[in-house]
């Protein structure tokens, strides 16, 4: 017997198997007890959905198309007829039950934290922009596509068993979910994008729409079956669980967030309890006539998303119920299907309203799209994203199908068109849309470029609070003034855990956020009590990013172009709390990495190690800083010394600058970078020519060895040292350092001055300037001849160059 033609009978026996085994010792065979049948496989679902899921993944593909690849090839029609033998020992015909008893197990904690990790009072909150995009999304596809269907009725001769379903499947065929298209982006990266951003908002009105549609269908076929009105009694049923979880439950798990606090660990009593809910609304479900799926997936609408409970259930859940128990559910979902007796008219009539079902979805979204004026290739980009189906729309069309809307060989069908539809349009919104376009910078946002006198405008991230005293004190060293004021922007950044759509925050003074972190209200409380003491020099507008670490850097390049920002700083992923942070060194330095790839502008790395301000206590208290820069020349050191001559106006600040020099006895040819490195050395000294709290000092030098040495001898001098991160590498002073470059986002000079074996006890900061979009890290050098006799002592200097002796 298959096991297709098990799971059609009513009645199947089958010999009852031991639960568990006694061991091989004992002369047991482990593979017949059901116990260890079940967990071989789901161990090798698992294992090979994973091993698929990594090979496909930088093509475009989500995991759905993974785990549904994996459940089709251990189902009956690939392992089946491949190897019989693996087949009736991993997965005998009578495992079945046991296997989908599980795996709907894991389907129903699924769908739980699918409902935790939506945020339903955003739906609220949703721009008409994307209100217009998800009631278009479900409506239109489901006109145009049930009109194709009554067409198709009588037009096109078919047998009986089709005619009935259909107009159904039709309607089926036009559903979206939120946590399909979440789960999309995700893998694609694109949660902190604006098309992710819109997208989300979209898909929670057209999932809404689509789950009302599915459940009333239910109780109306369910209601014709019963041969009695029942619909009014089922609909004041399900009127009833929805006000035993909004109006019983839900406060019972705010009383848990209140007795808990958001910086304490949820106790393992109230996760117990959550999990008694979570089965309670399940047999609940049941008890109405409805599927015992309902009420978990409403309850997980009703927990608080974020932390401290939504992210504990996410972070206790995710994982396993995802990787371990999902996979086995295509195993049995696999198994269900039947492509023995497909006929080709069949086929034909069902995947031509699947593929229209398609293309009204994608005409449906990109007519609004367009209509508010997003570009043809966001807008086709949108409509793909949007008319993706997933596990979702399998469970619904499985529902529909027990109901007997659809019928089996039509069920088969729409699986397989939503897999290949799935397969083929994720790679095509990979290659489509690139998010880091939106923040390509077209205009110099530097601090060299910077008109004199102009407002500085910096962006902070900030991973934990112990990072705040360093950046609160780099601030005051940037010599914020009345009449050049520091525009200030501090974004705490936080992992996204505990809901789906990613969130930033803004903390305006006298207004508290719908969603206020509370691990950022010390942060943001520091800054406004620094902003308090320097009125009208300093105007801080603090924010919270909440995402995904893969796409944080997303979240901070937007806000950094939004906020025309001349410098981001990060702090160094080894140093200032970090090994007491939630926030892991790894991720942070992913971030880091990120930024300064996609960074719009010019971007600090601050090594902190507490010597900058080292006399403050507060952050109202004057502080001296004694600051060097390290200058040999290129783009990145000029962004540098340009800091740094912001920083020389400030009356508590000592500037040094030193500049190492190749020695050369030889003619030799100077570049425009060069040229533009003197000029800016001429501008810095000229500027601070009667200061005595600034030096400039040349040291020639001839290899690396005495470069490096230069650079030793500085170390514990100061309070701060600035470098440049880029330098051309096949320079002379520098060879044989990237050989020994520990942290190479750090640079040469930095990665010297902070590895782990230096004895530097001083702050780095190191420089990279931002780019106009389009333009090379390093610029292509254009070289011009110049005479030996315009050097001095070894030093270039051209002879037309007014130089100050400072």
């Amino acid at each position: 017997m298959d096991v297709t033609d098990a799971v059609n009978k009513t009645y199947i026996c089958f010999e009852q198997r031991p639960t568990r085994s006694r061991g091989i010792f004992y002369g047991d065979n482990p593979f017949s007890c059901s116990s260890s049948i079940l967990l071989a496989q789901l161990c090798i679902s698992a294992v090979l959905t994973s091993a698929l899921q990594s090979l496909i993944t930088p093509l475009g593909e989500t995991s759905f198309v993974a785990q549904t690849l994996v459940g089709l090839a251990l189902g009956p029609w690939v392992l089946g007829k491949a190897a019989g033998s693996v087949r009736d020992l991993i997965f005998p015909l009578d495992s079945i039950y046991v296997s989908e008893t599980a795996s709907y197990f894991g389907l129903t904690f699924f769908l739980f934290l699918v409902g935790v990790k939506m945020d339903a009072t955003s739906l609220r909150k949703s721009e008409k922009r994307a209100i217009v995009i998800g009631m278009c999304t479900f409506f239109i596809p489901l006109a145009l596509n049930h009109a194709l269907a009554v067409l198709l009725l009588h037009s096109v001769t078919m047998g009986p068993v089709l005619h009935h379903s259909l107009l159904w499947i039709a309607s089926f065929e036009c559903l979206s979910s939120f946590h399909v298209i979440s789960c999309l982006l995700h893998d694609l990266k694109l949660l902190n994008s604006e098309l992710g951003r819109l997208a989300i908002s979209a898909s929670m009105i057209s999932g809404t729409c689509s789950w009302i549609w599915s459940l009333t269908l239910f109780m109306i076929r369910q209601s014709y079956i019963s041969g009695r009105n029942i619909l009014p009694q089922m609909c004041a049923l399900v009127t009833c669980l929805i006000v035993t979880i909004v109006y019983i439950l839900r406060p019972i798990l705010f009383w848990i967030v209140r007795r808990t606090g958001e910086d304490k660990a949820i106790k393992e009593i109230y996760i117990f309890l959550v999990f008694v809910m979570v089965l309670g609304c399940s047999l609940l479900g049941e008890l109405i006539g409805q599927h015992f799926l309902l009420g978990p997936m409403i309850l997980g609408l009703a927990v608080p998303a974020g932390p401290p409970l939504g992210t504990a259930l996410v972070a206790k859940l995710d994982s396993f119920v995802s990787s371990m128990l999902l996979p086995i559910y295509f195993v049995v979902t696999g198994a269900h299907l039947d492509f023995s007796d497909i006929s080709i008219r069949t086929f034909g009539i069902v995947e031509l309203l699947a593929f229209f079902g398609f293309v009204w979805k994608v005409m449906g979204i990109m007519v609004p799209s367009l209509y508010y004026r997003m570009s043809v290739k966001d807008a086709v980009s949108l409509s793909l994203v949007m008319s993706t189906q997933g596990i979702s729309e399998v469970l619904v069309i499985g529902r529909a199908t027990h109901l007997g809307y659809i019928d089996k060989e039509s069920y088969t069908l729409i699986f397989m068109s939503m897999l290949f539809l799935s397969a083929a349009t994720t790679p095509i919104v990979k290659v489509l849309y690139n998010p880091s376009k939106k923040y390509i910078a077209h205009k110099r946002r530097t601090i060299q470029h910077t008109k004199p006198g102009a407002e500085l405008r910096l962006l902070a991230c900030i991973y934990h609070e112990d990072h705040t005293p360093s950046i609160i004190n780099l601030l005051e060293a940037s010599n914020p003034t009345p009449k050049s004021p520091v525009f200030f922007y501090p974004v705490h950044l936080i992992e996204l855990s505990g809901r789906s759509a990613p969130l930033l925050v803004a903390h305006q003074l006298g207004k508290r956020p719908a969603f206020n972190p509370h691990d950022s209200d010390r942060i943001v409380n520091a800054f406004r009590l620094y902003e308090q003491h320097n009125q009208g020099t300093v105007i801080v507008n603090p924010f919270t990013a909440i995402s995904p670490f893969e796409t944080m850097h997303d979240e901070v390049c937007a806000l950094a172009l939004d906020k025309k920002v001349s410098m981001l700083i990060l702090p160094f992923h080894k140093f200032g709390g970090m090994e007491e942070a939630e926030v892991s060194a790894n991720a942070a330095r992913a971030v880091n990495r990120n930024i300064l790839r996609m960074a719009p502008c010019s971007v600090g790395i601050l090594v902190d190690r507490g010597t900058l301000g080292r006399s403050s206590h507060n952050v109202t208290s004057r502080t001296s800083y004694s600051i060097s820069v390290i200058f040999l020349g290129g783009q990145d050191d000029r962004e540098a010394l340009a800091y740094a001559n912001r920083m020389a106006k400030h009356p508590n600040v000592a500037i040094s600058v030193v500049r190492l020099v190749e020695y050369s006895i030889n003619k030799f040819k100077i570049t425009n970078d060069m040229e533009r490195d003197i000029e800016l050395i001429n501008e810095f000294r000229i500027s601070n020519a009667r200061s005595e709290c600034c030096d400039y000092k040349e040291e020639v030098v001839s290899d690396t060895v005495e470069a490096v040495s230069v650079v030793r001898a500085m170390e514990n001098s100061f309070d701060l040292i600035l470098v440049g991160r880029r330098h051309e590498g096949h320079s002379a002073l520098l060879h044989g350092l990237q050989e020994w470059n520990e942290f190479p986002e750090l640079g040469f000079f930095g990665d010297m001055l902070s590895s782990s074996d230096s004895n530097c006890r001083v702050s780095v900061l190191v420089v990279q300037q931002g780019n106009v979009g389009g333009e090379t890290m390093i610029e292509s050098p254009k070289c011009a001849v110049v005479d030996v006799s315009s050097y001095d002592n070894g030093t270039v200097r051209p002879t037309n160059s007014n130089w100050s002796n400072g």
